[in-house]
C-alpha cells in the first residue's frame, strides 16, 4: 500500500493491506506533528506533494527496503494538507520473518522519505512560517 492523501489513515487497515502470514513480525513507524520546534511552539504544518511523483518515489523506496532488507512487504501513506499537532503525518509498516531485518527496513524507509521524495512541510509557529528544506 503506498499513498498519498489528505484524510487520517487507519493504521489498522494499513497493517491489514501489509500483513502475510510468512512475518514474524510488522514494524511500525508513525510520524505526528509535534508541537515544538527548534524552540518554536508549532501552531501547525502544511504538507505540499507532487502526488504522482511521490507515489514513484515511495513505490521505489518499497522496492529497496524488499531488496536491500529482504522484508516481505512495505506500505507507505502520507498525507498532505494542514495538520494541527498531534494529528498522524506518516505511517510506514514493514513486515519481515524476523525483526532484524523489518526494524532496518523501516529506518532506511523514513530516512529515504525525508531525502528525496516531493513532499515538501511548511511550519507554522507563533512567530513566523516557513518551508523546511528545498521547495
Amino acid at each position: 500500500m503506498i499513498e498519498i492523501t489528505r484524510d487520517d489513515f487507519q493504521i489498522d487497515k494499513v497493517v491489514a493491506a501489509t500483513r502475510k502470514p510468512s512475518m514474524g513480525c510488522l514494524v511500525i513507524f508513525l510520524g505526528t506533528v509535534r508541537d515544538m520546534t527548534d524552540g518554536k511552539i508549532v501552531r501547525e504544518l502544511k504538507f505540499e506533494a507532487d502526488t504522482p511523483e511521490a507515489v514513484t518515489q515511495l513505490s521505489q523506496i518499497r522496492e529497496e527496503v524488499i531488496e536491500k532488507f529482504g522484508v516481505t512487504d512495505v506500505s507507505i501513506v502520507h498525507r498532505v494538507g494542514t495538520l494541527s499537532v498531534g494529528e498522524n503525518i506518516v505511517v510506514i509498516a514493514v513486515g519481515a520473518g524476523h525483526r532484524p531485518q523489518a526494524f532496518e527496513g523501516c529506518r532506511y524507509a523514513i530516512e529515504r522519505l525525508k531525502e528525496f521524495v516531493h513532499i515538501w512541510k511548511k511550519e507554522i509557529t507563533e512567530v513566523d512560517e516557513y518551508w523546511v528544506g528545498e521547495k
